[in-house]
């Protein structure tokens, strides 16, 4: 993929959360994630520092803050922020994933169905700054549509991984980093039938 046609990808899912903000909003904020959040929270300590790396409609850091951790809310689109701000009762950084530059910051990094919006090739780069930035023992949550594609869907890129394709991208981002816990969920549809499969990822910092 040129880097021209990728650079059209990122911006065209960029504005599609722009331009659908609202809409994205109603659709996600009342998701019940509390499964995930329990595997991810047991690893973490009390009160702990959480990056919530592409927030969304600021649901889980919602959910994260009202039970007394430390949240640091971004996301790449500034619509996105703005509503996500409001939702959680503070301010939500508009930042692309390639921006992350911190180091040794965070005890834990939340990725719910967010760095599946990056491209094949980039996310070792990513998963590489995403571990930079987290304490040792840190942990990191992310899950990603279940599959072996790149598609792009409703002017959204979608990276479709497995478990096989996402332990072969850790090892090229750290050779050290592990994969803590793999498992698959469903989402369902208004008469619960299922409708998506995920892979969802616990990664720790050896």
């Amino acid at each position: 993929m040129e880097n021209k046609e990728k650079n059209n990808l990122k911006e065209s899912t960029i504005k599609y959360y722009n331009k659908n903000a609202t809409l994205y909003f109603e659709q996600t904020k009342g998701g019940d994630m509390s499964a995930n959040y329990n595997k991810f929270l047991m690893l973490l300590p009390k009160g702990a520092s959480i990056l919530d790396f592409g927030c969304g409609s600021g649901r889980d850091s919602r959910y994260f803050i009202e039970h007394g951790y430390r949240v640091t809310a971004v996301d790449g689109s500034q619509e996105m922020c703005d509503l996500a701000s409001k939702y959680i009762g503070q301010p939500v950084q508009c930042m692309r994933f390639d921006e992350l530059e911190e180091e040794s910051t965070y005890d834990g990094i939340w990725a719910c169905s967010s760095i599946l919006h990056v491209e094949r090739k980039e996310l070792p780069s990513i998963i590489q700054k995403m571990l930079r930035a987290i304490n040792d023992n840190g942990v990191i949550y992310a899950s990603f549509k279940l599959g072996d594609k790149e598609i792009v869907q409703e002017e959204k890129y979608y990276n479709y991984i497995t478990r096989d394709i996402l332990e072969e991208l850790l090892k090229q981002a750290d050779p050290n980093a592990r994969l803590k816990e793999y498992y698959e969920t469903e989402t369902y549809d208004s008469v619960q039938r299922p409708t998506t499969s995920w892979g969802n990822f616990l990664i720790k910092k050896k």
